[in-house]
């Protein structure tokens, strides 16, 4: 059996409207995945930029408390001094009246 040519035609325009339509679902779907994926690097952005803050917050944190300990151990080590020279003294007013 032969085809007409209208039979032809119209499956040839049939077919170009699906093949349109295709094209038009497929372009949606991009558009719709790039669309997520630019969301999805903004919300990473927003991300990195607060761990970037919390990051400096928690370094000043550490260098205060290296700050701190670093007096502590000023003031432990002259406290040491203070305790030993005492000691020092008892020992020589006990070892003068020995003799």
């Amino acid at each position: 059996m032969a085809e007409s040519p209208l039979q032809s035609g119209a499956q040839l325009v049939a077919h170009q409207a699906l093949g349109h339509e295709n094209e038009s679902d497929l372009a949606s779907l991009v558009f719709e995945m790039s669309q997520q994926v630019q969301t999805g690097m903004e919300n990473m952005l927003k991300l990195v930029n607060e761990i970037d803050g919390n990051s400096v917050g928690i370094k000043e944190e550490i260098e205060k408390s290296k700050e701190f300990a670093m007096e502590k151990k000023r003031v432990l080590e002259e406290e040491k001094e203070q305790f030993q020279k005492a000691a020092y003294t008892i020992l020589d007013m006990l070892s003068s009246n020995r003799v």
